[in-house]
Order: structure tokens, then C-alpha cells, then sequence
């Protein structure tokens, strides 16, 4: 007969698996006299800084719900990489740990290359804290040249309330400046980057009132999808599509797609691509 899938204590599980995945060989410890692979469990209980019965206890199952600092140390002493670590909590706590934000170093060339393959939608990938660190070339000749900005100056919100342009471009400034304030604020506190953001908020509550003023309602919002009315400098008035998508395994990543809402739009994107690779 087939082994179950599950032992009825799937914690204890995947501790004791990943446990006996770890060579004792690469912490320094003594390969004498081990009957199984891997750790002891009182060697994961010094690692951890947890003592041994309690640790025995967890791998059976009793004891009670580990608290977040115990999974973290547990998960720190079993070198979990960032999935294991949320697999860990949602079968020891049912949620997923907090987050710890990570700055972007920018994407991967594969991903560059899902942007470019959109060629007649501007698409934009985007940090947590709204700096645009990828974009493909339609985004460059609707949106703006992403390009010819210092990396510092790529950020949404400075863009918004610091860029005359910028500003002019947008149908209706306040309504879209509120939206991207309010779904910043999620955003960064959904990632753990509260604390980041804290240097560029001030120094745009000095810079613009409006933002200050905007700040200081505390608004929340979600990117989503909806429709961005555009003044574009050569074409005039173009309609968008937009949608925002998680991108896997990079929580401090979102990728907005805006998908020229007409056939006539389309038409002028390409134009502008045609245009801007002849020049």
C-alpha cells in the first residue's frame, strides 16, 4: 500500500525533511556515529537558540504553535531560502511571515524580454517604492524616456509631483496624483518598505504641498486595472488600457501592461515606434 500523502502533522514534516537535507559536513560537525543524513535535531535546537526538548516536540507535532521569532530562527538554522520560509509559516502559523524588503538590482534578461515582446503596449516593470527600473520601447515613446533620466529621477512619485511635464501629460493631474499616492502607501507597507520610503516622503512633503497634503490623508489603494486618459506631446489625447501583475517569486516587482484601447491608438503607437527607430 501507498504511504499517505500527508502524516497529519505536515510541520513536522517538512522540518524533519529539510532537517536531513543539510550535510553536517558543510557546518563544521563531526560525521562519526550518524545513523541518518543530515542534522540532529538538538544540533537544529543549537543553531536556533531553542532547546532541544521543544524542538523534539515541534517535529512530533506537540507543544503548541511556534511563535514567528522561533519559526524565523528555525528557518534561519535550516538555511530555508525565501519560499521554504513562507511554506514554513503557513504550516506553523497559517499566514506568511512578515516582509522584509529587499532594494532591486533590476531584472532578469528574461524578463526584459517578455517587455519587448509586447511591442505595441508600453509596459513598465516597478518596485515596491514605484521606481521604474525596466520598460520596453513602446513604454519609452507613449509614456516617456525612462532612459535619458538618472535612475534617482525614475521614480513615479517624483515624476508626478517634481515634472512639469510630467504633470501636463496627465488628463486630470489630481485624480491620478491621489491614485498613485494612495496605492504607493500600500504598496510599500505591503512589502516591508515602509521604513525606505520614509527619506523620499519627507523630501517630497518639502518639495510639493500637494503631496504633503495628499500624505497626510492616509489613503489606501491597488493598482488593479482601469483606463489612463494621456496627453501625449505629438498625438494629443490617447486612450490606454491598464493592468497590473504580480511577478512571481519577486514581491517587490509589479509589471503594468497599458494595451492601446482602439485599433486607432494602436496605430499611432506604432507610428511613434516607426518614427523614433528611423531617427
Amino acid at each position: 500500500m501507498d504511504a499517505p500523502l500527508t502524516d497529519g502533522n505536515a510541520l513536522g514534516a517538512f522540518l524533519r525533511d529539510r532537517r536531513c537535507r543539510l550535510d553536517a559536513a558543510a557546518f563544521g560537525l563531526p560525521m562519526t556515529r550518524r545513523r541518518t543524513p543530515g542534522l540532529r535535531r538538538e544540533e537544529v535546537a543549537q543553531r536556533a537558540n531553542v532547546s532541544v526538548t521543544w524542538y523534539t516536540w515541534l517535529e512530533q507535532g506537540r507543544g503548541g504553535a511556534p511563535s514567528a521569532d522561533v519559526l524565523d530562527r528555525i528557518a534561519r538554522a535550516l538555511m530555508l531560502t525565501d519560499v521554504e520560509r513562507e511554506h514554513l509559516f503557513l504550516l506553523g502559523l497559517g499566514r506568511l511571515p512578515e516582509v522584509h524588503y529587499r532594494e532591486s538590482d533590476g531584472v532578469s534578461p528574461r524578463l526584459q524580454r517578455v517587455l519587448d515582446a509586447l511591442e505595441l503596449s508600453p509596459a513598465i516593470i516597478k518596485t515596491a517604492t514605484w521606481d521604474i527600473i525596466a520598460w520596453n520601447r513602446a513604454a519609452a515613446v507613449v509614456l516617456g524616456d525612462y532612459g535619458a533620466r538618472p535612475p534617482r529621477e525614475r521614480n513615479v512619485l517624483r515624476m508626478m509631483f517634481c515634472d512639469p511635464a510630467v504633470r501636463a501629460r496627465q488628463l486630470d493631474w489630481e485624480s491620478v496624483a491621489r491614485f498613485v499616492v494612495a496605492t504607493f502607501r500600500a504598496d510599500a507597507v505591503r512589502a516591508g518598505a515602509a521604513g525606505n520610503v520614509e527619506a523620499m516622503v519627507n523630501e517630497l512633503s518639502r518639495a510639493s504641498p500637494e503631496f504633503a497634503a495628499m500624505w497626510r490623508e492616509k489613503e489606501v489603494g491597488h493598482h488593479g486595472e482601469g483606463t489612463k486618459l494621456l496627453r501625449h506631446p505629438t498625438l494629443g489625447l490617447m486612450s490606454l488600457e491598464y493592468s497590473a501583475f504580480a511577478v512571481d517569486g519577486r514581491p517587490d516587482l509589479s509589471m503594468v501592461i497599458y494595451n492601446p484601447a482602439t485599433p486607432e491608438v494602436a496605430a499611432e503607437v506604432k507610428r511613434l515606434i516607426g518614427a523614433a527607430n528611423a531617427g
